[in-house]
């Protein structure tokens, strides 16, 4: 499996472009999915960097609505009409935006969804290719993470899982719903232990995150690869460092399992 991340708040050198969001393209043995296009068109732009034909991925899944995941679709490279999953409440959600400041943007964002691709829903693990799945709503597992943001319970943000021989990846847009539960479940979904977490973990310090629970949930599970970044400030990193020696990875970055 090959990750490469197109949009993270940090590059990995100068040659690359970076901002608040999240996309990644994962290759995989059985096709390629974007997952999330974080805010602009930034994700294309690093994907013309490394060379990328993002017109060749297979299809897209989107990990919750927040524009700092979606609104790159507004610029999206797609000369074909692509299949995106996502949980229906995405699109309930930008109908009905919260912020009145956002209506018209998440407005046109639902009219390229809707006119631009070939739109699947999921709230259970959905398949999409053999050994990957789109994890559908999220069961809030533990005691020790909100599953939500702020007064929203996030029904809607969720996940990719993949099977290999070497164990379970998972690779989370932002983890509203909690990465422990995201992974917990993820381990149902595919039968095997955790291998890779991998993405936004959503560990920001205003937010009271439960980081020494996390950390030690990752411990208990022995998980080999743990790569937080994006929504995971720089104490909770320091933590991680700490416990597991992590590195960070950021945009223009390729991972290779």
């Amino acid at each position: 499996m090959k990750i490469t991340l197109l949009c993270e708040n940090q590059v990995c050198d100068m040659k690359w472009h970076a901002e608040w969001g999240f996309s990644a393209l994962i290759e995989h043995e059985n096709g390629s999915v974007l997952f999330d296009t974080g805010y602009s068109d930034v994700y294309i732009r690093n994907a013309d960097l490394g060379g990328i034909d993002l017109d060749r991925v297979d299809l897209l899944c989107l990990s919750h609505f927040h524009l700092d995941h979606t609104r790159g679709l507004l610029n999206h490279p797609f000369s074909d009409k692509k299949q995106i999953i996502m949980h229906p409440r995405i699109l309930d959600a930008m109908r009905r935006p919260a912020k009145k400041k956002e209506r018209e943007t998440y407005s046109r964002i639902l009219q390229v969804i809707e006119s631009d691709f070939d739109i699947v829903t999921a709230t259970t693990p959905y398949e999409f290719a053999e050994g990957a799945w789109f994890m559908g709503e999220i069961p809030r597992l533990n005691d020790f993470e909100h599953g939500g943001y702020k007064d929203d319970p996030m029904p809607d943000d969720t996940a990719l899982c993949f099977a290999t021989d070497k164990g379970a990846i998972v690779v989370a847009g932002c983890s509203h719903a909690g990465i422990c539960n995201i992974a917990q479940y993820a381990k149902q979904i595919t039968g095997q232990p955790l291998y890779a977490i991998i993405g936004g973990f959503h560990l920001l310090e205003d937010e009271n995150p439960p980081v020494s629970e996390t950390i030690e949930f990752f411990k208990t599970e022995k998980v080999e690869n743990l790569l937080p970044m994006h929504c995971v400030d720089f104490p909770a990193m320091v933590e991680f460092h700490k416990a597991f020696g992590i590195e960070k990875f950021s945009a223009g970055d390729v991972i290779e399992i």
